[in-house]
């Protein structure tokens, strides 16, 4: 039941740090497809901490946007609201600091393929140069990177490439081509990293097409780590070269494509040096 005497005054670290640990709980239900309730969650919580309906769900906003930031999945019934304040940000750290399994999870089975025009989405439009995220939340995307935490995680990267390899097959077979869809190849997997592009795929005409693909469970602006060598094959073989931006892999996977120049869609920045004598 909702105190009254709480309602407009800050929100202590025990209210906040329960209701972070309640909202992972509800996602790590939502990623195993498991049956949760919110209503019931939002009420044991108020029941917990004394705080309102409407302050637990905004609050659960505000972790949706935090995570959407950190490049993680949020709960799809808690749309990510922007207007937060720093101890939001302090609970998130401190949870997943105790907890940081949870930062490299990905789904126990590679998502079931869905029909190709469900899953191609146009690319982001450009971010608003004006809008810039507190300094607080700045500090917390340093230190959970989201671009090196995927960079790093191998299980992702190759889950989301054989996502794309049977995606692949799948609309070539539906385009009338199940020829060429016998010969697409997963050229990361099978000869190792170092082409340039991780499939090889083919249009409806027959010609090949180069796919690098990029995965995250964040959204479709979550940056990302791209190679000098990739970088050089998208130039050299621009008419064939495509990035595949898989986002949202651990919940609905969902794929924008761009292709070269890529500098006409991406602010590239360098981020390490190769040291010689």
């Amino acid at each position: 039941m909702a105190d009254d005497t709480k309602i407009g005054t800050p929100w202590s670290d025990d209210e906040l740090n329960a209701t972070v640990a309640d909202y992972f709980v509800m996602l790590a239900a939502d990623l195993a497809r498991a049956p949760y309730t919110k209503a019931r969650h939002s009420a044991a919580l108020m029941e917990r901490i004394g705080c309102t309906r409407q302050s637990v769900e905004f609050k659960h906003q505000n972790i949706s946007a935090v995570l959407d930031e950190l490049g993680l999945p949020w709960i799809p019934g808690y749309k990510p609201k922007r207007n937060y304040q720093n101890a939001i940000f302090d609970a998130i750290d401190r949870h997943l600091t105790r907890h940081p399994g949870l930062l490299e999870a990905i789904p126990p089975r590679t998502p079931a393929i869905s029909l190709p025009a469900s899953v191609f989405v146009d690319p982001p439009a450009p971010a608003n140069a004006d809008s810039s995220p507190p300094e607080r939340l700045l500090r917390l995307i340093r230190k959970f990177d989201p671009v090196e935490r995927d960079h790093r995680n191998r299980a992702l990267g190759r889950a989301g490439e054989e996502y794309v390899f049977h995606l692949e097959r799948q609309r070539l077979t539906e385009t009338d081509r199940p020829d060429l869809a016998r010969k697409v190849r997963w050229v990361a997997a099978e000869d190792g990293d170092g082409a340039g592009y991780d499939i090889l795929s083919f249009d409806a005409g027959g010609r090949e097409r180069l796919l690098e693909v990029k995965t995250t469970n964040g959204s479709k602006r979550t940056p990302f780590f791209l190679t000098r060598n990739e970088h050089e094959v998208a130039q050299e073989r621009a008419a064939d070269w495509y990035l595949y931006r898989v986002h949202q892999f651990a919940t609905s996977p969902r794929i924008f494509t761009l292709t070269p120049p890529l500098e006409v869609h991406l602010t590239l920045r360098p981020e390490t040096w190769r040291a010689c004598f």
